[in-house]
């Protein structure tokens, strides 16, 4: 899908302001690799202290990911927006050292709420999980609005 450079350039601005202040992602390691309005992608590799009792991912880590990803696609448009609610229904386990990547969509955007699809698959292009989260949009902005330069 093409994008204004205005957009995208909104997008990544409130993209990375967001990550600055997410320790979360950022202690597990997680990376976020593309952003566009309504669209965001990030990885994050399993690690010794993710496995849980069955020396899998723990399923919360894969949430947590897929949330993650999330997140970063329902506030591109530079709108605070919060999870009013997420499922996961988890496909595949994932391993010691799969990098995970997680590629989420906006399907649905009216008003204040919207719907976000969120594939996550291992490093072969295997789906381990499937995320929808809906969100809805509160007050205020990700990033203060740029002042729009009037032409003579």
């Amino acid at each position: 899908m093409e994008y204004s450079d205005e957009a995208q350039a909104l997008a990544e601005r409130a993209a990375a302001a967001m990550l600055d202040k997410d320790s979360a992602s950022r202690s597990l390691g997680m990376k976020l690799v593309s952003v566009a309005p309504g669209q965001a992608t990030m990885t994050m590799t399993v690690r010794d202290d993710m496995l849980n009792g069955h020396g899998i991912c723990h399923g919360g880590l894969m949430f947590l990911l897929a949330d993650s990803t999330f997140a970063f696609a329902c506030n591109s448009h530079n709108r605070n927006t919060v999870a009013a609610h997420a499922d996961i229904s988890f496909l595949r386990a994932a391993a010691l050292n799969d990098v995970l990547t997680a590629c989420g969509r906006e399907t649905f955007q009216e008003g204040r709420n919207g719907i976000y699809d969120i594939v996550v698959s291992n490093q072969d292009g295997v789906t381990v999980a499937h995320f929808r989260g809906k969100s809805r949009t509160i007050s205020g902005t990700v990033v203060p609005e740029e002042p729009h330069s009037q032409e003579d």
